[in-house]
This record gives structure tokens, sequence and C-alpha cells, in this order.
């Protein structure tokens, strides 16, 4: 209700009552919720890769909506206040990256055929993103609507339906290409949008997950996208060189796109001797702008539909070489406090880019310690320091988005500092003629903007009129009309609004990824045998942050029925919004972390480290339970505990040594020692085969975590 323009159907039935089929929403909602569906379905995950990059475009970035029926964008709509349109620059890797790493642990080698086989697509979007220098004089304005391409887009549905909407080469015929090269797009599409020890520019007119933060557009440099940027290109790099292919045929335009930015990177290194200077960081990005621009005006114009081979070799160095850059921006980005910086505001200059640091916030914390960058010590301390931070809410034992503040009252905003007016003569001219085209002192002697100025271009655009007033003049004038609003700092509803993800609100769903990424920094951990007291200092973290979530409070704490999905918390109340919102999926990956249910090398593996003592039952109970058809019930002795895993009860029961009983159809028992179902019978629950009815996994109570 919140979002009108985000109309989507859930249709279940067809006008005769059978079953149909069918799923649509908008890419981030698709995507992220797919994740946790591959869980329990892992059979999709590679269909929903291919879905993913399918809807993708050449120039890096993807459609709007995703249903069975196709892809779908927005157009303009100069009628409609809401209407915008761009693309969202986080969405390529953020969510891509995680199926990938599916892929990885549940089928090992299965896309290692997809890296040569060409049979995927790229959407044809009619968005055509301007030129580097373009987007210099007006970030906020960087994308325009292909008019004449969304109407042959039009007429090629018109006549072969939703395929109508994929590039096409001179011929008519569908291009097609293989996997690595959509991989490599997305990867090369974010490179070359980096600003070093900045992020990655946010500079196709829309936000990225956090669309409370949409003013960043434009100005805004991401290091939440550089984090998730650095765990994609390892991903990548594993998937390439674990295929033992030793070269990828991709289009003539992609490797020229790779050769400049890969010589952009090159002729750089000089920056990784340490901070990046605002001359060095220009000539950088404008080296990258080119390369960018190159690539766009090549396949905007249409593939030539030729092919030329890239070395494994060459892309494995590259992406070692892209992660130096990575590694280093995100050295310069810790702060004194033991936090991260999220996101930046880059200031273009004639001799160079400055970048000047927001405030902290919670999302940037979330997206290091998922980056990879963090050894555990360091993860611990980041925690550590998050809970000392200015985000931390006490009140409801729980993380805010950024740090709340008090806004000034109406009668306090536009009102210039007298030590500002006395540094510019033109100000002072103009209140001593009583002038009030600019600026105009009110009876309490108080100095003021016209208010018919929206923004410093406005006023500047009004000042030039007059060709009375100095070029210098103008400047000053302007620079002090941003000192007074800071309209570049203006970040959107999360620095104006207290409801809505705003400023003093606990955003549950990013509370959600925080415990997932402190689960996955304390299963590294453990894998990496770190000291046990650090694995338990970890796993304290780990029950705090979840003692904060609202299934593990009282409603009156809460504000709401617990167990309920609700969006936010506000300062002034309690939880607003109740929705299926994205930190369900959260909680379900995060669940079976916390279980112990760990997928490696198409097996799986029951290890729990993080499950409490106290959850097993203290006494016998029936377990009633559905996979789909009937209810079905349960014996539960004391001691246990059971959940399902890809449609199959699993039951844990306590006991000295680790061992599984694998029950088949005919009910008769096999017996695994240790804590791997192996892979033949791994591969049987993945494909729901009915082989495997129940498992019975003995979990050595040494192993639990002590209720605190």
């Amino acid at each position: 209700p919140s979002r009108p323009w985000n109309h989507f159907a859930i249709a279940l039935r067809n006008g005769n009552g059978s079953e149909y089929l069918y799923y649509e929403g908008n890419w981030r909602d698709i995507f992220q919720n797919w994740e946790a569906l591959a869980l329990a379905f892992p059979e999709y995950i590679e269909s929903f890769i291919a879905k993913f990059v399918n809807a993708s475009t050449a120039d890096g970035h993807n459609a709007y909506r995703v249903s069975r029926e196709g892809i779908d964008w927005e157009t303009p709509d100069p009628g409609n206040s809401w209407s915008n349109f761009g693309y969202w620059g986080d969405h390529q890797v953020a969510y891509l990256f995680r199926l990938l790493e599916l892929s990885r642990d549940y089928h090992p080698g299965l896309l290692a055929h997809s890296l040569t086989r060409e049979a995927f697509v790229f959407a044809d979007v009619p968005y055509r993103i301007k030129p580097y220098s373009e987007a210099l004089r007006d970030p906020q304005s960087t994308v325009e609507y292909d008019e004449d391409r969304a109407r042959t887009i039009a007429r090629r549905v018109a006549e072969i339906g939703a395929d109508g909407k994929l590039v096409t080469l001179d011929d008519g015929s569908i291009y097609r290409v293989n996997l690595a090269e959509k991989l490599l797009v997305s990867a090369l599409a974010r490179i070359a949008n980096l600003a070093p020890c900045g992020g990655i520019w946010m500079n196709t007119q829309r936000p990225e997950w956090n669309d409370a933060n949409n003013a960043l557009v434009g100005h805004g440099l991401s290091m939440v996208t550089l984090c998730y940027l650095r765990r994609y290109l390892h991903v990548l790099g594993d998937l390439l060189r674990e295929s033992g292919i030793a070269s990828f045929r991709v289009s003539r335009e992609l490797a020229g796109f790779l050769e400049e930015v890969r010589s952009v990177l090159e002729d750089h290194l000089v920056l990784l001797e340490g901070p990046v200077t605002a001359v060095g960081r220009k000539s950088f990005m404008d080296g990258m702008g080119r390369a960018g621009d190159s690539y766009r005006a090549r396949v905007y114009r249409g593939f030539c539909g030729e092919k030329t081979s890239v070395a494994s070799q060459g892309l494995d160095e590259f992406l070692s070489l892209a992660l130096r850059f990575i590694d280093h921006s995100l050295q310069h980005a810790r702060r004194a406090d033991g936090l991260f910086d999220s996101y930046n505001l880059v200031v273009f200059d004639t001799a160079g880019f400055d970048v000047e640091p927001l405030d902290e916030m919670l999302e940037g914390q979330v997206a290091v310690l998922s980056s990879g960058y963090l050894d555990s010590a360091a993860a611990l301390a980041l925690l550590e320091a998050l809970r000392r931070s200015r985000l931390y809410r006490e009140d409801q034992n729980s993380y805010l988005l950024y740090p709340d503040r008090k806004l000034p009252s109406f009668l306090e905003k536009n009102v210039i500092p007298p030590f500002l007016v006395e540094r510019v003569d033109w100000i002072q001219r103009e209140l001593e003629t009583g002038r009030t085209e600019c600026v105009e002192r009110d009876i309490d002697g108080r100095v003021h903007f016209n208010g018919a100025f929206r923004n410093a271009g406005a006023l500047r655009v009004a000042l030039e009129r007059d060709r009375s007033i100095h070029a210098d003049d103008i400047d000053r004038v302007c620079d002090v009309y941003e000192a007074v609003f800071q309209h570049r700092k203006f970040t959107g509803r999360s620095s104006s609004m207290y409801k809505y993800e705003g400023l003093g609100c606990i955003y549950w769903h990013m509370v959600s990824k925080l415990l997932l990424a402190t689960a996955e920094v304390t299963a590294r951990a453990v894998r990496n045998r770190a000291d046990a007291s650090l694995v338990d200092r970890l796993g304290a973290r780990f029950v705090d942050i979840q003692a904060g979530l609202g299934t593990h409070k009282h409603p009156a704490e809460y504000g709401a029925f617990p167990v309920d999905p609700y969006s936010h918390t506000p300062s002034f109340t309690g939880a607003q919004q109740p929705g299926l919102t994205g930190q369900v999926k959260e909680d379900l990956i995060t669940r079976l972390w916390q279980l112990g249910v760990r997928i490696e090398g198409g097996e799986v593996i029951f290890e729990p480290f993080m499950l409490d003592r106290s959850e097993f039952l203290s006494e016998a109970a029936s377990w009633e339970y559905s996979t789909g058809g009937p209810l079905q019930t349960e014996a539960l002795p004391a001691g246990s505990l059971a959940f399902t895993l890809c449609g199959v009860p699993v039951i844990y029961r306590l006991a000295d040594a680790p061992r599984l009983r694998v029950l088949g159809e005919d009910g008769a028992p096999s017996v695994i020692p240790g804590t791997r179902l192996g892979p033949e019978l791994s591969r049987a629950l993945f494909r729901r085969e009915p082989r495997i009815r129940k498992l019975v996994v003995d979990v050595p109570e040494s192993t639990l975590r002590s209720p605190a």
C-alpha cells in the first residue's frame, strides 16, 4: 500500500479451479526470495541463475519486473509524480553471487558446462546510459529512454511474443552468449564505476537496496556494493578456475571492454600505495568512464556477432587485480570508531574528485561482514564496535539503520549564519539596498534565501541572468546556499522522516541480514579452527543480535504479535507495516546455519555449533508437519528437536557421538557414522526422491551451546 506503483498479483488457480503455476514481482523480491526457496528445492538453482542472467542487459544491469511471461521495465510518464526509471546498481551482484554459491555447494561442477555453452541472452531494455562527460555535468540525469528502440521492441513482441524483448543481431536472430560472458558483464559494469577509496558510483538514476537513501543517486558512492562485488569476484574466480577450461569465447565488444578496464587498473597501480588523492581518483574514473562509454556505444549500436577467445589465466589475473583495488578501498574505509563507511559523496571538480564520508550506517557493517574481507578477529572487533556505537538502540536491544538525530524546526531552517553573511560582500550589498530577489533580512535580523529556489542550481540560474553579478560572487553565494541547506548530504527519507526506514528506525530486515552475516563469520571461524574463546565471543554476538529480533520478545516490547514480520520500528511506537518482508528470507537461511545444516561439495553435513541446548524438548511431544500433502504426525521423544529439509523430516537427538539413521521407503534404517549424509543420499534428498523418508541425527551434547 505504501508503494502504489508496485502492484503485483498472486495467481494460484485457473478459471476452472486447476492449479496455475505463475510468479511475478520486482527483481529484488523475486531473487532474494528464490534464494531461500532454493534451500528447499535445490534442483531449481541453475534455472534461477539462468532466469537471472537472461533478464540482464548488455550494459550490465537488469529489468525492473520479472514474471513467468518474461520481463518488463518502467517507462516515463510525465503526468505521474511517482514516475521514474533507471537501474538499481547493486541488484546484479548482491543476489547473483548467492545463487552461484548455492550451485557450487549443492551441484559442484554443474555450471562449468554453461560457462562455454551459448545458451544465454541479453534483455533489450530501451534505456541508454548517457556518456561519462554528460553524467559528470548532471549526475542525477544519466539514463535516457529510447522511444525508437521501445517501438521496435513492441513490434517484435507483437510478432514473436516475449522473446521480442531480447537483443537480436542485424538479421533478426536472438543473440546468444555463454554464461562466462554474462557473469563478466555484470562485474565489468561495476568495476568501471569504481571511485577508489570511495565506492561504486551510483549513477543510474536509482538507489540501492535501501530506497530510503534514494537521494544519494548521482553524488553517492556505495561501499555496500563494493563489498558485495568483492564476494562476487571471488565466486566468479573460483568458478572459472575450477572449471578447468583454458579459454572462453566472448563477444568482441566484451573482450574490448575487458582489455580497456584492465589497462586502466594497470595504469593506476600507484594508487594502491596509500590514500587516493582527488587527482588520482579523477584520472582513474576518467579512464574507466572512457572504457564504459566505448563499450556501451558498441552494444547500443548492436552486437557485430563475432566472438573472440579470452584466456582463463588472463581472466584470473584480471580478477585478482580488481580485488586488489577493492581491498585497498576497504582498508581505507575503516572509521576511527571501528566501523566502516557505508556510503560516501563524490565532489566532481575540474582539478580532482574528492570524497566526503557520510554518517555510519548498519547496511555497511553488514556488507563488510558478508564480503569476506575481515578475518575472524577483525569481524569480532567490528561486531563489538557496533554494539558500542550510536547505531545500537538499547530499549529494543537492536540496531538502527543510521544514528538518530533531531531535525531543525521549520523556523530554524533557511537561516544564513552571520559569519557567512559577512564573508560574501555581494550578500551584504543586497541587504543594504533592500533587494529581496535572492536574500532578505527578517524583522528579527535573521537573513534568509528566497524560498522560490529549490536548490543551488536554481539559484545559480537566477543569478546568471543578471550580467552585473561577477562569476566569483555567484560561486560564493551558491556555496553559502549549500552550506545552509546541505542538499548534497540529503540522502532521502532516511535523513528527513521519523518512520518508514527513517531516523530512529530499526529496519528488521537489515537486522536479520546482520544476524546472517554474523552466522557466516562464526561458521568461517569454526572451519578455520579459530581459537575457542574467539568462536565463543562471536557466538555471543549472534545470540545477542538474535535476542533483539521480534520473535524473541514479548508483544508489549515488540508492539505487535511477535512471530509476524514487520517492516520497521520507529523510536516512538511499536513495529509498523506488517507483511512478508525480506526478513523472512534471511531468517530461514540463518535458521539452517544455526541448526548446523551445511552443504559442501554436494553433500549434506549436520554439525550444529550455534544451537542452544534449551531448544531440545524437555518431554515427549507430538509433531504435526506437512511436505505439501496431508498433515503427518511424528512422535518426538524428550531430548529431541525436529524440522524439515527438502520435504524430509529431520529429527535431532541428544547423544554421545554423531551418527545418522536414514529411514527409506521400506522403513528399514541404514546407519551412517559421523555427520555426513554422503553424496548419493544427498542427491536423493535434493531431488526429493522417496527413497529417504526420514533422517534421525544423533547430536553430541558437548557440541551445543549452554543456555545463557
